[in-house]
């Protein structure tokens, strides 16, 4: 190694390929709600793109691919990813939880950070949601849903962190 080697900046690892279609993972545990059912009707009518719920059963959100973070609101109550695959995600927890300004929220992760799929990205006291008289339902949406040929719900009943959710197609 040079002199001037140590100095060279490391090179990252290359993201995986991104193949088509593109899956949008599960980012909670618990039982999928289609889009129609949310209960906001910003989020049922598509209004912020093609999307889905899920009813938590555990007060945990996780990467639903990965990608960079491009919005994290101080009320910590949503997260904005850019996947590597160029779609663009919003995860929404609960219904009017902005109202809550980040109790019972807590994040892992802040503007700009690099994800990967999987990755524990902020947790939720689910008691405390409730309390507040809110739906916890974790609402995962592809804003720019009409850059692709399609969006749709794969997922039903109950799932896991990871498992397929939503499929994009170019």
């Amino acid at each position: 190694m040079g002199f001037f080697d140590m100095f060279k900046k490391k090179a990252e690892p290359a993201p995986a390929p991104v193949t088509w279609p593109f899956m949008v993972a599960a980012d909670a545990k618990g039982t999928v709600v289609p889009m129609e059912s949310i209960p906001d009707d910003v989020f049922a009518q598509g209004i912020l793109g093609k999307c889905c719920g899920i009813d938590p059963a555990v007060g945990e959100v996780y990467a639903p691919c990965d990608g960079t973070i491009t919005q994290a609101p101080d009320t910590l109550h949503a997260l904005g990813i850019q996947a590597t695959s160029g779609v663009e995600i919003l995860i929404h927890v609960g219904v009017d939880t902005v109202e809550m300004n980040g109790d019972g929220f807590a994040a892992n992760v802040k503007m700009g950070d690099k994800i990967t799929k999987g990755q524990l990205l902020l947790t939720m006291d689910l008691d405390k949601i409730k309390a507040a008289g809110h739906p916890a339902v974790v609402i995962t949406v592809v804003t720019n849903t009409d850059d692709f040929a399609g969006v749709e719900l794969v997922a039903s009943g109950e799932v896991e962190p990871g498992a397929d959710l939503l499929k994009v197609s170019k």
